[in-house]
């Protein structure tokens, strides 16, 4: 049996092989990916092409949700019903706005960075660095579409009915978009030595 310091290093260990900086980001001798998708037959520089259509593939879904709730953000404050909301939700309403701001703002970096760094041979970086705004930006993600429930709630069926929800919301985020994948990855880690 582990001990809860001996999983939180095991976190820590994968959540820093995801946010730590590449060693050598132009070297033609990257390691696989260990995605286990043709990592022995696949040259870097495909390894690498491949990697970042699939990274830019994964982008396109989370965009729309993201522009849709942060869409619907921009309209609240010019409805009818906008004027009704106590200080401490407007103040809830722009800390779900700005969120929402912030989230799109990362999945949107990574076509911005490859635009800038187009064919300065600099992709490993970009795919390192890409891979990292779109992790926080799911992250900031995950807050918002909280706090748009919480918020939501609120105005329908009070705070402690809202305080609720938010947390059954949160923790299925976190459940479905971080813990289901890191802990698939820490099994196989200790499957692989």
């Amino acid at each position: 049996m582990q001990t809860a310091g001996a999983g939180h290093r095991r976190f820590a260990r994968v959540v820093e092989r995801y946010l730590v900086p590449v060693s050598d980001p132009r070297s033609a001798t990257v390691p696989p990916s260990g995605d286990g998708a043709r990592d022995d037959e696949e040259a870097p520089d495909e390894r690498l092409n491949r990697e970042l259509i699939e990274l830019l593939n994964e982008l396109r879904v989370a965009l729309p949700g993201v522009q849709v709730l942060f869409a619907f953000l921009l309209t609240v404050p010019f409805s009818d019903r906008f004027q009704d909301l106590t200080g401490s939700q407007r103040a809830f309403y722009f800390a779900t706005f700005v969120g929402t701001t912030i989230a799109t703002g990362l999945f949107m970096a990574p076509t911005a960075y490859h635009r800038i760094r187009f064919r300065e041979g600099d992709k490993e970086r970009m795919l390192q660095t890409s891979n990292r705004f779109a992790i926080v930006g799911i992250a900031f993600l995950t807050l918002s579409v909280t706090m748009a429930v919480i918020l939501t709630a609120d105005l329908l069926f009070g705070l402690a009915t809202a305080a609720m929800v938010g947390l059954v919301t949160f923790a299925f985020l976190v459940w479905v978009w971080f813990a289901i994948p890191v802990a698939r990855k820490l099994r196989d880690e200790d499957d692989g030595g």
